[in-house]
This record gives C-alpha cells, structure tokens and sequence, in this order.
C-alpha cells in the first residue's frame, strides 16, 4: 500500500476516533464547574515548554523543509508531514476545550495524543529504516521518541496539580 495514503488512512482514524471520545467525555462531565488552567505556573514550566517546542516541533520543521522538501526525501516528508498535522489537531483540542469551553477534558488530550505521537514516530523510524543514506532523519526520529517520551513522563507527574489535588500541609 502506498505510505501516504496508509498513513492518511491511520490518522484519520485515529483522528476519529479521539474526537468522539472527547467529545462523549466532554459531553458527561458537561455539569462539571469550568476547567482552567492551576496558576502560578511552576518555574520551570517556561523552559520544559520552550524545550519542547524547540526539540519536539522547530528542529523537526528544520527536517521536514530540508530532507523533506528541499532534498525530496519522500518517507521523511510522509512521516512528518502527518506528525505536524496531528501536532495540529492536539492544539486545535486543546485550545477548544480550554479556552472555548473550559471544560476539564482538555487535561485528557495530551494523555491520548503523545502516546499516538510515540508511535507515529516508532511507525516513520520503521519506513526510513529501510534507506542508508538518511542516517540524520533516523537519528531525528529516536530523539523525538525520547523528547516525546520525557515531555509524556512530566505530563504524568503533573496530572495531580492540574487535577488540583490538595497537598497535606505538614
């Protein structure tokens, strides 16, 4: 089967089928009060965000237009092409369910999105596996695992702050 339209076919399902299910939980927790986001920050959020979007979305991008575009490498164009648009779709969620809705489902999207992006990213190390001459966009697609894997682990230690679970004072 051609890599694009698999790939076309599999993000749309998956597309699919998270948006209903948001959309099912955003609907049963509707009598819930309005979700935002636990201020103040913690201090390190600005550089673990920064960090993320550096390494997790501009140094792909740099990849994507060079090896992608510029260099017609076409499974490295496939593969990052349907990362940014779901990349695209996680925020597009986001940003409608807490700024549209404030509704507390926003909390759920990343923990469905980064695990899908994991194995997009494992998927596309095993269609540019097959060629030896793009060492580099291999070597991009491990760090992006770790990158993704690192940013889904903090994402986890900090489920109980966004769920504002109260902390025992001593």
């Amino acid at each position: 089967m051609n890599i694009n339209l698999y790939l076309f076919l599999e993000n749309l399902l998956f597309l699919l089928l998270s948006t209903a299910f948001f959309v099912i939980v955003a609907w049963g927790w509707k009598s819930a009060k309005p979700y935002s986001l636990p201020e103040p920050l913690p201090g390190w959020f600005k550089f673990w965000f920064g960090g993320v979007q550096f390494l997790g979305i501009l140094l792909p991008l740099v990849f994507m237009v060079f090896w992608g575009v510029k260099w017609g490498y076409t499974p490295a164009l496939s593969v990052l092409t349907w990362f940014f648009v779901m990349i695209g779709f996680q925020i597009l969620g986001e940003s409608l369910a807490l700024r549209q809705f404030h509704n507390v489902v926003w909390v759920m999207i990343p923990y469905l999105y980064v695990p899908y992006r994991l194995w997009q990213l494992y998927e596309g190390l095993t269609f540019v596996s097959a060629e030896t001459d793009f060492f580099s966009v291999r070597n991009l697609l491990i760090l992006q695992i770790i990158v993704w894997l690192i940013n889904y682990c903090l994402d986890l230690s900090q489920l109980p702050r966004l769920l504002r679970w109260e902390i025992k004072e001593d």
